[in-house]
């Protein structure tokens, strides 16, 4: 048998649903297993978006779509991106994907070629490097350090870029640390972006998941309209990743021919999805608004809890739905060894901070998405075990 694409082998993954096969066959062995690995919020779709989904249905929202969406989402969109962040976008600059990461997907396809560099966070949503190396470009880390609230350091930014750099991808919130960039460190990427021809790459879908501060998207500095594409999405702030909807904003030169992208692969997102959407954004449920104060109830929770076992140390996140502990204190391995034996010992399901590139050496990610009763327990049985280990080690020496 002839062998397969080259490309193929360049393509990573998100090791969060590897995890997730391992502990749920745990589960099946008879286990308790408290899952902190997936990033997904554990409410459900408000019913308001729901009962708009079923109705569609009913309606016989059952058809093909245009490529780019339907005109009422999409209008949707940019009115709520102009009255929630400021952000002047018009209608014909959306594009609606079944899920974010097809923008993501389409953005860097689009944009990069053989010989192109993109710089990524990293730590860092892994498809990020994975999707820079599958368009053939190379992918050049930009480490986030605690030392600096997991924000970028500007001066090493710039140190990074060279003639061949062709896009940065930003993420604030971000996944896994929970740190964010401000009105500042925006200003500054723009303006490097501006002096260097840049693309920016702007992963806002955390946007509406933020405990401290203000927003802030490149989007709204000047002259970055026309080298910003914004990726968005519904999953994470309307509790709806099972049906598969997000969007991204393009510079008007880029939309047609990423519409093309989705009529050769996805040809639409279903019609029914987007009516769901359109709900969504024009009454703004409720629960929203619970969900968040929910998290930010968590966040504090865990944090504390981390924070009282020795050898853990964990920064308070501003936004998103993570904790991203230290645990070298621990001095029981590398991460990922850490969040295996967690993982089998422990009855914990975690993700080593590793997934996210090799800063996230030292760390774990802990998804709070889950239950104040379950956080409680999972940090109550870390910390039995680190005990029990750590004094192991003392007694083996």
């Amino acid at each position: 048998m002839r062998p397969l694409a080259t490309r193929l082998t360049r393509l990573g993954t998100e090791t969060a649903f590897e995890v997730l096969a391992r502990a749920r066959a745990l589960e099946a062995k008879g286990r308790s297993i408290i899952h902190l690995e997936i990033g997904e919020p554990d409410f459900d779709t408000p019913p308001s978006v729901i009962a708009a989904g079923a109705a569609a249905l009913r309606g016989g929202d059952t058809h093909y779509t245009p490529s780019a969406g339907i005109p009422e989402l999409r209008e949707a969109i940019a009115r709520s991106l102009r009255t929630r962040r400021g952000l002047s976008v018009d209608p014909s600059q959306v594009i609606v994907t079944p899920g974010a990461k097809p923008i993501m997907f389409y953005a860097l396809l689009a944009l990069l070629e053989e010989g192109d560099e993109a710089i990524y966070p990293d730590p860092g949503f892994p498809i990020y490097s994975s999707m820079i190396a599958f368009s053939g470009a190379r992918g050049v880390p930009l480490p986030l350090r605690e030392a600096n609230d997991f924000a970028s350091d500007l001066d090493e930014l710039r140190s990074l870029v060279t003639e061949r750099t062709k896009l940065i991808v930003l993420n604030s919130p971000h996944n896994p640390t929970g740190g964010i960039l401000d009105a500042a460190a925006i200003r500054a990427i723009s303006q490097l972006a501006r002096e260097r021809d840049l693309w920016v790459l702007s992963d806002e879908i955390y946007a509406d998941i933020l405990y401290d501060g203000t927003h802030h998207s490149p989007l709204s500095e000047p002259g970055m309209a026309e080298r910003t594409i914004l990726l968005d999405g519904f999953s994470k702030t309307f509790a709806m990743t099972g049906w598969r909807l997000g969007f991204g904003v393009f510079p008007k030169p880029l939309v047609e021919p990423v519409t093309r992208l989705v009529t050769n692969s996805v040809s639409c997102t279903a019609a029914f999805v987007q009516r769901a959407g359109v709900e969504a954004l024009a009454h703004w449920p409720r629960e929203v608004a619970a969900m968040v104060a929910a998290f930010e109830e968590r966040r504090r929770v865990m944090v504390a809890a981390l924070n009282g076992i020795d050898g853990v140390t964990c920064r308070m996140p501003h936004g998103a739905f993570y904790v991203f502990p230290n645990i070298t204190g621990l001095r029981l391995g590398d991460s990922a060894t850490v969040a295996d034996r967690i993982l089998n010992e422990a009855g914990v399901a975690t993700l080593a901070g590793t997934c996210f590139g090799s800063a996230g050496e030292g760390y774990l990610r802990l998804s709070y998405a889950a239950s104040l009763d379950q956080l409680r327990e999972a940090t109550s049985r870390i910390a039995e075990w680190s005990r029990a280990e750590r004094s192991r080690s003392v007694r083996s020496t």
